[in-house]
């Protein structure tokens, strides 16, 4: 059992790091995420941010906090495991 929490605790920090990657690239506003690697990018980070889009208006029409949920909820998910 150690082995799979193991790996599952490696996935979730490697879509950790994905999802920082996603974060930092949408300060850069030349951006074309329809080439890749953001394509890919994109692909990979958007359904998981999208499942908190949903709860979470962004405020005042610009300021999006899901990427902040999404954190949480993943190093949560990393905690309990690596308490396990």
């Amino acid at each position: 059992m150690p082995m799979i929490t193991n790996a599952v605790g490696s996935f979730i920090r490697l879509y950790l790091l994905l999802l920082f990657l996603r974060v930092l690239m949408t300060w850069f506003p030349k951006i074309d995420w329809t080439v890749q690697p953001f394509f890919s990018l994109r692909q990979v980070t958007d359904p998981y941010l999208n499942l908190f889009r949903n709860l979470v208006p962004p405020i005042m029409g610009m300021i999006d906090l899901t990427p902040i949920f999404g954190f949480m909820v993943l190093q949560f998910l990393e905690k309990v495991l690596s308490d396990a």
